[in-house]
């Protein structure tokens, strides 16, 4: 397990949501990264909120239109030499309530699933893939998740499948892990109700973690070398508040 201590090039995907907009902002921020490539089906500015600190010529945006193809020779430039990638595109629970659930599986897992073999063809080796899930996501296909089976089930076997991945590609020297947050804070943001903090607590898992600190655990991941799968809440919150300085955090 090699340490990345300078000179990092990192893959955002899902860089305009929550949780991907603040991975740009704290690798933006962060000396150890050299490169952002954020990709997207939209052109991703730079974020305002950076701070002096911030590099943001380091940013790379990068717009995918076909995400279940080969990706098309421009992208497949910018991945080139990648270091690792943090995936935050997905739909989310209430999202899905509104969606064909055909439409939700193609985003969760057929995109997830072909990046993976686009990137290890052409990044670095090992890459280091960093998946963003939730902490309701089963991958054992033979319970029934109380709320949202069909969705829950679906990111479960998401989660089964890049590890597989892994597994099945022993040549690529993939290390992969998955966050499994619970509830993430952010400024702003609608505070959590009780009664989903009540759920997810019912997982035995700490049911917060600050964005800001889910973003820096699994820059922390990409750039030492993943520790283990799944990173829970509690294993979130360990680690960002470990690496994060007070004046780092979104606000």
């Amino acid at each position: 397990m090699s340490d990345l201590a300078v000179g990092m090039k990192l893959i955002i995907v899902g860089a305009t949501g929550l949780v991907g907009s603040e991975v740009i902002r704290l690798a933006l921020r962060n000396p150890s990264v050299a490169s952002v490539v954020a990709i997207a089906r939209k052109p991703v500015p730079a974020p305002t909120n950076a701070g002096p600190e911030a590099r943001t010529s380091k940013l790379q945006s990068v717009v995918l239109t076909n995400w279940t193809d080969p990706y098309p020779e421009d992208v497949i430039q910018h991945i080139k030499d990648a270091d690792a990638c943090i995936w935050a595109l997905g739909v989310t629970p209430t999202q899905s309530k509104d969606m064909d659930f055909a439409a939700v599986t193609t985003i969760c897992h057929d995109y997830t699933l072909n990046a993976l073999t686009n990137m290890t063809a052409h990044a670095r080796n090992p890459l280091r893939f960093i998946y963003t899930s939730g902490v309701a996501a089963e991958r054992d296909q033979q319970k029934t998740p109380p709320f949202l089976a069909d969705y829950l089930l679906m990111r479960g076997r998401t989660e089964t499948a890049i590890l597989d991945f892994a597994t099945q590609h022993p040549d690529r020297g993939i290390e992969i892990t998955v966050a499994k947050p619970g509830g993430i804070a952010s400024p702003g943001r609608e505070a959590i109700g009780a009664q989903f903090l009540a759920m997810v607590e019912k997982y035995g898992h700490t049911a917060t973690v600050h964005v800001s600190e889910l973003a820096a655990a699994m820059l922390d991941q990409c750039l030492h070398g993943v520790t283990k799968d799944p990173l829970w809440g509690e294993d979130l919150v360990e680690i960002g508040r470990r690496v994060l300085r007070e004046e780092d955090y979104l606000r």
